[in-house]
């Protein structure tokens, strides 16, 4: 009797693509109750929409690619990348913004390399990019934690049917002020303005420790290591501390202030810890969070946008291929790999 086939890969495991990105999608909750705990019924739409678009177009280019549609629809993939941008996109983000944002992740971020495993850049920080360059004046509509609609204005709001109703509901983060700060000391901007919290951002705090905790929870069920999330928040930290003047006018804020607002945290465990778009060795992984922290506190302080989170994770995945080549592990029994080569050669 001929013996049964088997191919490889021949080792198995539990953690399946479908359990990861529920695990995943189980840890952003906290985040994302906090979101609406704040701002109301924004974020809690752009969930929801966000995830019909991406499913929407997955199932598209599934069927023009001819690929079947229940095991990739099924993978949990593109739930995750559409939860991820919804929860970084503005809590009344109109509806077309949210919907050309999530379809360029889906479609020019993931798709059109190849699918799950393929993309170089990483599909959610794609397309809010591409929206936060095309409209950045829908992008910088972020409401003030006590400012928070209710149903019927949010959808107003949302759908464009607000009419001419003035926007005293939406103003500048706490980033975008301590950015475009020129004359007042820190501790005057904290008696002026009300977008400053304990050590962050007002609301911010509670959104970033809510995703903190979420991230724990992944590093605690061994979905990736340590290195990216602590790298990352490591170059923040060190950088936000190098350049910290104290309370002066000039000063870009406090190591803490940094860490505790913006998408720092959502970054830190959710973004560079992608498999896929960043580095893939153990010490890639530190450099790849390391560079991510740098280029974000660059991009916050001297740089044309408050956060730099999802610009400073797209630079470094075009560098994680260089990072992963020279920090790749010596193969046990062989000699150290030479770098480059002799003239002549």
């Amino acid at each position: 009797m001929a013996l049964p086939r088997i191919t490889s890969p021949h080792a198995s495991g539990g953690n399946r693509t479908q359990t990861v990105m529920l695990q995943v999608l189980a840890a952003c909750v906290p985040g994302a109750l906090a979101l609406i705990a704040l701002y109301g019924v924004g974020p809690l739409f752009n969930l929801l929409w966000c995830s019909a678009v991406a499913l929407g177009c997955e199932a598209l280019m599934l069927w023009l690619r001819k690929r079947p549609l229940a095991p990739f629809l099924q993978d949990g993939s593109a739930l995750v990348s559409a939860v991820l941008l919804a929860l970084a996109l503005p809590p009344y983000a109109p509806w077309w913004l949210s919907l050309i944002a999530t379809a360029f992740a889906l479609v020019f971020g993931k798709h059109l390399y190849g699918g799950l495993g393929q993309n170089p850049f990483n599909p959610a920080m794609l397309g809010y990019v591409v929206v936060l360059v095309s409209f950045p004046l829908e992008m910088t509509r972020w409401p003030s934690p006590e400012a928070s609609l209710g149903l019927v204005d949010g959808l107003a709001r949302i759908f464009g049917l607000a009419g001419s109703q003035p926007d005293a509901w939406a103003g500048a983060t706490a980033l975008d002020v301590l950015k475009n700060n020129k004359s007042l000391t820190i501790d005057e901007l904290l008696r002026q303005s009300t977008t400053f919290g304990h050590v962050g951002a007002r609301g911010a705090e509670l959104v970033n420790l809510a995703f903190l905790a979420g991230g724990l929870f992944l590093l605690w069920r061994k979905l990736f290591t340590w290195h990216a999330p602590a790298g990352m928040l490591a170059g923040l930290f060190v950088m936000s501390l190098l350049f910290w003047n104290g309370s002066g006018s000039d000063s870009h804020g406090s190591p803490l202030f940094h860490l505790f607002s913006g998408a720092s945290m959502l970054g830190a465990f959710f973004i560079v810890t992608d498999p896929v778009s960043g580095a893939t060795s153990t010490r890639g992984r530190l450099v790849f969070g390391i560079g991510v922290g740098i280029i974000t506190y660059v991009i916050r302080a001297w740089g044309g946008y408050p956060d730099g989170v999802a610009f400073a994770v797209l630079l470094m995945n075009l560098a994680a291929p260089t990072i992963d080549y020279y920090t790749r592990p010596r193969t046990y029994g062989h000699k150290k790999p030479r770098r480059g080569f002799k003239l002549g050669e």
